[in-house]
């Protein structure tokens, strides 16, 4: 369908009509809709005069989606994020978020998935088939290096090319496999370029991430100088602003903007436009809401990590039990554009341990009702005596801040050590949307969970988990530095307006395991738990790797056994090293991934293939994905700092 519209038009079509509408000129155009957000639909609706957010299934948070390292569930999570937009109208949603988590204390992370560029990109891209294969089109964001919050309009990510490419653009170009209708651009200043007018990024989002003419469209209130957007290929200014349209019109004017870019623009803001409303013609509801609540309760079971276990789990079935803890009744999916309105009350804890323990005795108390001076008292009072007692404690992550610190409020810190003393079986149940610096506490309890933000149902998962119904398989998908500060974005310059990544490759795992196997001067101490660390009530043993080169990469096999008497289900991880790089390279990089259930006492063989781009690095001298030829190893394991098994093969030099 093409459409007779005027320079003045074609101009208008750059903005969007309002706050979640394209341009629609009265009704010639398709009006497409947009909603927030990753966690569950916030679409709202105007009330009297004033926007309200509509109900909405709320999912556990992105990370927890990510720490089951699970691409099918990844899909599923799309297909019910579709019929969600699709029950409200909604054409596009604003979602999925790539960003890498380089920093614990950016307010953000709830809503990213990983510190890896892979897992990132490849649930993701399912995310994202998930949605577009149900009529609904997704936008990756935050193109690119968001990764704070404080003076995010402002800051200066001053980051290599190389680096670039590797950590915080792979996961854009995994992505892209899937053909995303939009990416929306951060706040923030790359490289000294604001990301809104960033000519250079955005061309190399087309042609070698192969984003293609899909649409580039601002994030709300990004744009300060409207003229030098639309000319470095932004094509969709949002929200609508007065401010900028008058800035488009004087410079469409005075010629700063060419007729040949806006129509250039134009013209990618209406295939997009085109997309949404032939989408619209066929697209219709798959499941019911109780189903969707169904698959945000799975996502929660096989996200949740139990990251210490003394024995004391799962709770036996007659167990007297006291719960207790300032996030006993606390419903957060995280702050900010991603907050949204639960389609039901959600279920506490205690609602949900009352169902899965009908033969136990719960004591409750909530501390809300007294003051903090006494909580730690009256959490004694409860815990004393009884066979297990779960302390719920957390942090409430907020888009537009980051934290001030990665610890657990001293209110908080003191009721789980008061806890402790009192009663040797203290399970910390916590609820955040990033790692938590345990030092003060963590030597004192019999086991820890990572429950994440659990959504409106999530917390019958948690139950679950802790009673023994589901055996806990998820992984940590970020690194858990000992204390707040030992992570090394940490020692990188950084004030208001400018953060040196000179940290460069090494973010998270990969520079621990750096650090431990090739050494570094002055090294930061090993983590509290390492990427791709967590518990089961199985125990699972590797053995039996093989792995032969093939014309396109290389094949690996490789046994996995649970030598327990309970089926489980391991996630291992494929990671590659070369053994003799020409320019610095990482240890290890996470190349491979796979959820693989085994019986008790039974043996599974896993087979995974490695394309020629899993030992690739990007070249800067050559602007390409080089693969040096000459040995390369290949570690299998249940972490990064857990890799019993190693492989060696030889590669021929390739480039990509």
């Amino acid at each position: 369908m093409t459409y007779d519209l005027t320079p003045t038009q074609k101009l208008k079509l750059l903005m969007g009509k309002d706050c979640w509408h394209t341009e629609d000129f009265d009704g010639l155009l398709y009006g497409a809709t947009v909603s927030d957000g990753p966690l569950g639909l916030r679409t709202p609706a105007l009330v009297d005069g004033q926007y309200v957010d509509q109900p909405s299934v709320a999912y556990p948070s992105i990370q927890i989606l990510s720490q089951s390292w699970d691409s099918g569930l990844a899909y599923r999570l799309g297909c019910a994020l579709a019929d969600d937009a699709i029950e409200k109208d909604v054409d596009v949603l604003l979602a999925p978020g790539l960003n890498i988590k380089r920093d614990p204390h950016c307010g953000r992370n709830f809503e990213y998935m990983s510190e890896d560029p892979l897992l990132t990109g490849i649930l993701g891209r399912e995310y994202v088939k998930g949605l577009q294969n149900n009529g609904v089109g997704a936008t990756l964001k935050h193109y690119c290096c968001n990764n704070s919050e404080n003076s995010r309009m402002w800051l200066s990510a001053e980051v290599d090319e190389r680096t670039l490419r590797e950590i915080y653009l792979k996961a854009f170009e995994i992505a892209c496999e899937a053909k995303p209708w939009a990416v929306m651009c951060s706040y923030n200043v790359v490289n000294g370029v604001r990301m809104a007018q960033h000519k250079k990024l955005f061309t190399l989002l087309r042609k070698k991430l192969h984003f293609g003419d899909g649409l580039i469209m601002s994030d709300w209130g990004a744009v300060t100088d409207a003229a030098a957007s639309v000319n470095a290929g932004l094509d969709l200014i949002m929200p609508y602003s007065d401010k900028c349209e008058a800035q488009l019109k004087d410079a469409h004017i005075s010629g700063e903007i060419s007729q040949k870019q806006v129509e250039e623009n134009a013209e990618r803001v209406i295939k997009f436009i085109q997309k949404c409303a032939q989408a619209k013609k066929t697209r219709k509801v798959h499941s019911t809401k109780e189903e969707r609540r169904e698959l945000a309760r799975q996502i929660e079971a096989e996200g949740v990590v139990l990251l210490k276990n003394n024995g004391v789990l799962p709770i036996r079935a007659d167990a007297n039990v006291s719960l207790g803890g300032n996030f006993v009744n606390n419903y957060i999916n995280g702050g900010g554009s991603s907050s949204v309105t639960p389609s039901q009350t959600p279920v506490t804890l205690l609602q949900a341990l009352k169902e899965a323990l009908p033969d136990g005795t719960i004591t409750y108390r909530d501390l809300w009702e007294y003051g903090v001076s006494e909580a730690p008292l009256l959490q004694t009072e409860c815990a004393y005596g009884k066979d297990v007692a779960l302390v719920c404690a957390g942090l409430h992550d907020c888009e537009g801040f980051d934290r001030a610190n990665a610890r657990l409020p001293r209110s908080q810190e003191e009721i789980i050590k008061e806890t402790a003393r009192k009663n040797p079986n203290t399970v910390v149940i916590l609820y955040c949307g990033a790692t938590v610096d345990m030092s003060e506490w963590i030597d004192d309890v019999a086991a820890v969970l990572w429950a994440g933000y659990v959504g409106e149902v999530g917390n019958l998962a948690v139950a679950d988990v802790l009673t023994g119904k589901v055996n806990p398989s998820g992984k940590l998908t970020e690194t858990f530095p000992l204390g707040e500060n030992d992570y090394p974005a940490h020692r990188c310059f950084k004030n208001n307006t400018v953060s040196l990544y000179n940290d460069g490759l090494l973010v998270g795992y990969r520079y621990h395991v750096t650090a431990e196997r090739l050494g570094v001067a002055n090294a930061l101490p090993k983590p509290r738990f390492p990427f791709g660390y967590g518990l089961s009530y199985s125990h699972f043993e590797y053995s039996d790797v093989k792995a032969v080169t093939t014309r396109s990469g290389v094949n690996v096999n490789y046994r996995i056994t649970n030598t327990s008497d309970r089926e489980g289900t391991e996630i291992s991880q494929v990671y590659v090293r070369e053994v003799n790089p020409r320019v610095f390279r990482p240890f290890m990089e996470l190349k491979a991934f796979e959820r693989t259930a085994v019986k008790a006492h039974g043996s599974t063989e896993v087979k995974i293939s490695l394309p020629a781009s899993a030992f690739a690095y990007f070249s800067a001298a050559e602007d390409r994905w080089l693969v040096e030829g000459g040995d390369y190893e290949i570690y299998i394991g249940g972490s990064s700092a857990d890799t019993p098994l190693c492989a060696k093969v030889n590669v021929k030099r390739q480039l990509l």
